[in-house]
């Protein structure tokens, strides 16, 4: 008889932010198949017996490649096994759902999809910066910042994102300073505000705010590894202004410059 998977959004990072469906599903699997983001603390909540896969990828080093993770959903599934496959944010926001979808059909797996919060959208708010915002952002974009197309899709239109109000870049801690160059190329001002936030909603949480012209000069290194995005646009500076009002949100006023690449580690 065959099981079923569930491709279940963990939310930005913060256990509180996990959907009350994708908790009980959580509850009662008999698999857990997870990305690399995945919290530690969320992992720790997982009920003790439930079998625990590990295929997150990591851009730049070895990973479980996507076919692989396919075939582990699939084969688990055919032995009767009720799967959570967790992914980071929403599993169709850049976690490559869609793909795993397709594949479970075409294999006869039974699936949903448990819609998780977007850390795209939860990221910015949790440093105080809304990306809408009436009479200054009345539009956002959501854009990787992986410069590798080899998985097709072609390269970002950057003309088209840089008439954007905001833009909100995730996947951007090595290639910082290459979007930021291809965003003022396409006609974005270098005094254009920007947002850099590593280990959204968590408590090691870091802002650094900066313009797009210190940006594209200076990047900002790799932060060992975490999780980093780009907030890009005018709504950068609300966030300013309620941490000014007393809103914390890990912010960093002085960019540090380490090896000549600017850095929210402390």
């Amino acid at each position: 008889m065959s099981g079923i998977v569930h491709l279940v959004g963990a939310g930005p990072g913060d256990p509180e932010l996990l959907t009350v469906r994708a908790r009980r599903l959580l509850d009662a699997a008999d698999a857990v198949v997870h990305d690399r983001l995945i919290t530690p603390a969320l992992l720790a909540t997982i009920p003790p017996g439930v079998r625990r896969y590990a295929v997150g990828k990591e851009g730049g080093r070895p990973s479980t490649s996507q076919a692989d993770i396919a075939a582990l959903l699939i084969r688990l599934a055919h032995g009767g096994a009720d799967v959570v496959r967790l992914k980071g944010g929403d599993p169709f926001v850049f976690g490559r759902g869609g793909e795993e979808a397709i594949a479970l059909l075409a294999a006869g797996v039974p699936f949903d999809v448990v819609p998780g919060v977007s850390a795209g959208i939860a990221g910015p708010a949790a440093a105080g910066i809304p990306v809408t915002h009436r009479g200054v952002a009345r539009s956002v974009v959501f854009v990787t910042g992986e410069t590798d197309t080899t998985a097709g899709g072609g390269p970002v239109d950057w003309t088209a994102v840089a008439g954007i109000d905001t833009a909100v870049i995730f996947m951007a801690g090595r290639s910082a300073s290459t979007v930021a160059a291809h965003l003022i190329a396409a006609g974005r001002d270098e005094s254009t505000p920007v947002a850099v936030i590593v280990d959204a909603t968590l408590p090691a949480q870091a802002v650094l705010r900066l313009d797009l012209g210190m940006l594209s000069r200076h990047g900002v290194g790799r932060n060992g590894g975490r999780p980093t995005m780009l907030v890009v646009g005018d709504v950068v500076g609300l966030g300013a202004e309620l941490a000014g009002l007393g809103f914390k949100a890990g912010v960093r006023e002085a960019p540090r410059l380490v090896n000549d690449e600017l850095t929210v580690v402390a």
